[in-house]
């Protein structure tokens, strides 16, 4: 089982709004969103996070240092794990509260259990994260994983001491809190040890953890560099909002889909247009929906003896129902931007699939399986910028 260990975080001082100086996580944001950041405050973490220019990390590691002998950033005197919440309202419209914990995660190798990849991956450059790390020593962005230890949450519904909170732009409300008392540090440590952890968002900063891991085993960093920042929470209902991944389509228009996907769903045309209310009345019908160009759309209901053996997931009921259909896919999370793309002509048919059930998810855990790439989105994303481990102290 992985090692989960409190650190000394580095954080922004209290004279620092964290509205102003937090950002989403670097791979959501574009350069328009970067610039947006750092309009608000020049310390936004975007300055460091996604670096620019003719030298970027170099660039990056002398602002990290810069803020750190000017205190914009203050180091914990002592190890401690971060509480982190949010409350926020999800697709359905109910007012929920997550809670999880912060703090340095066990790296382990490919396959060796502990530490569980949750989902196939796309390939992408890994070179950007660990350029970052070699150049900044710290990690900036958490890993988020996901606990099978039942009960973790009870033993976080307790408060820390507070550190800060805020509404962000989506009417996210973050909440951080500092938990240093060595009984609670040690039992926090324990519950996360004693059970695997699936790394749910972050696959790619975990991987280059193991690379960094790896070049640092002879320096001064090794002990540090063998754990990376994660946040943890428990695979459970209550503490997860998952949204789904559709698809986009091109190279086949909706006429020649609803031909292909006759033979294995029952299919029903949507009165009216297609809006973002679809989602809901798609949970309702056990339905996925084929939108056109003109947001016309259809429900398509799994029929059951098509897709005897396959796991239930929307995303391989449509992969396996155009197998044999020559056609591109692009991926989307978000009914409405979906929407908007459509109309705009972005694709020539989107299909909007439900979200991978938490049931399904803990399946393929405990059963040491892979979900198909971009089955799963959580949300809300954490905040990048409320706790950074420097991994130098």
């Amino acid at each position: 089982m992985p090692l989960f260990l409190p650190f000394r975080a580095l954080r922004y001082s209290t004279a620092h709004d964290l509205s102003q100086v937090t950002a989403p996580p670097y791979d959501v944001l574009s350069a328009a969103d970067r610039s947006a950041y750092l309009a608000r405050d020049p310390h936004n973490i975007v300055t460091v996070d996604l670096p620019v220019g003719h030298d970027p990390y170099t660039s990056a590691a002398a602002t990290l240092t810069s803020w750190r002998n000017e205190r914009t950033l203050v180091l914990d005197e002592r190890p401690s794990f971060t509480l982190y919440r949010m409350n926020f309202t999800d697709a359905e419209g109910r007012s929920r509260e997550t809670v999880g914990v912060i703090g340095a995660l066990e790296v382990v190798d490919e396959g060796n259990g502990g530490v569980l990849p949750h989902e196939q991956t796309t390939p992408k450059a890994k070179s950007d994260r660990l350029d970052l790390t070699r150049a900044t020593r710290c990690n900036l962005s958490p890993v988020w994983g996901l606990s099978l230890r039942e009960q973790l949450t009870d033993a976080l519904i307790a408060r820390g001491e507070p550190l800060g909170e805020f509404a962000d732009e989506h009417g996210v409300r973050h909440i951080v809190e500092r938990v240093d008392d060595p009984t609670r540090v040690r039992s926090i440590s324990s519950l996360v040890g004693s059970h695997p952890v699936l790394v749910a968002a972050g696959h790619h900063r975990y991987a280059i953890s193991r690379s960094y891991r790896d070049e640092m085993r002879d320096s001064e960093l090794a002990a540090a560099a063998a754990t990376t920042m994660t946040y943890v929470a428990e695979l459970v209902e209550s503490q997860l909002s998952i949204a789904a991944i559709h698809r986009l389509y091109r190279g086949v228009d909706a006429s020649r889909l609803l031909t292909v996907f006759a033979e294995r769903f029952e299919i029903a045309p949507v009165a009216g247009r297609v809006t973002t209310a679809v989602i809901g009345e798609m949970n309702r019908r056990g339905a996925l929906c084929l939108v056109d160009n003109d947001l016309h759309g259809w429900w398509l209901v799994p029929k059951t003896e098509a897709f005897v053996g396959l796991r239930d997931l929307d995303s391989l009921r449509l992969e396996h129902a155009l197998r044999a259909t020559t056609h591109e896919v692009a991926y989307q999370h978000g009914a409405e931007e979906v929407l908007h793309m459509m109309h705009d002509g972005v694709a020539s048919a989107a299909g909007l699939i439900r979200p991978t059930s938490i049931g399904e998810i803990r399946r393929t855990a405990e059963e040491r399986v892979l979900m198909p790439p971009k089955s799963t989105f959580f949300t809300p994303k954490l905040r990048t910028g409320l706790v950074l481990r420097p991994l130098d102290v």
